[in-house]
């Protein structure tokens, strides 16, 4: 498996993580709804203007009626805590842009077992290489399958190949040829 990490147009930084981001934008958007909940918008507008489903509405106009602005704050996180922090999740990903070979591997492909070993050696903190996916992830990198070619590959004769034998196979088999050799039906043609 080949990793890609992709630049970030996102406006959060990649190492608070999708969900983090997720939970940011959804108060900033929760906000917006009270403050036209104050100019007097109707919950019908204010879903269309915030494109929100009207039950999202109608919940948040509920906690806003009861408890102000400060009602619709968004809540503490829940679960585990990241065992990574942001630093040595930069020290993680600056190891890996370095490339596998740098980090003494034989081949440049990065393995999730591969990436849970630097994780381990960069920051003393052991991953089981099933979630290592995940760490990966939330910092925008993508799988990428690496291209299969035969070593013997011959690109002239591939070439010769495509344009005078496809074209020949994608018609179909000629009008002249045998038709069909089934026994229980007549033939076709």
């Amino acid at each position: 498996m080949h990793l890609s990490s992709r630049p970030s147009t996102r406006s959060q930084p990649a190492l608070e993580g999708r969900f983090q981001r997720d939970r940011v934008a959804l108060e900033a958007r929760r906000r917006q709804a009270a403050k036209l909940f104050k100019q007097g918008l109707s919950q019908a507008d204010v879903g269309r203007f915030l494109r929100v489903s009207r039950q999202s509405v109608s919940r948040w106009f509920e906690q806003w009626r009861r408890g102000g602005s400060s009602a619709l704050k968004r809540s503490p996180s829940t679960g585990r805590r990241a065992r990574l922090t942001p630093a040595q999740l930069r020290r993680v990903e600056r190891a890996l842009l370095q490339g596998a070979r740098a980090q003494g591997y034989s081949t440049e492909l990065w393995t999730l077992r591969r990436v849970a070993e630097v994780i381990e050696r960069t920051t003393g903190v052991a991953y089981h290489q099933g979630h290592v996916w995940r760490l990966l992830r939330g910092l925008g990198w993508s799988r990428q399958k690496p291209t299969r070619r035969a070593a013997e590959r011959n690109p002239e004769a591939i070439e010769a190949w495509v344009k005078e034998r496809w074209p020949e196979l994608k018609r179909g088999p000629s009008e002249s040829g045998p038709g069909s050799s089934s026994r229980t039906k007549a033939v076709s043609r």
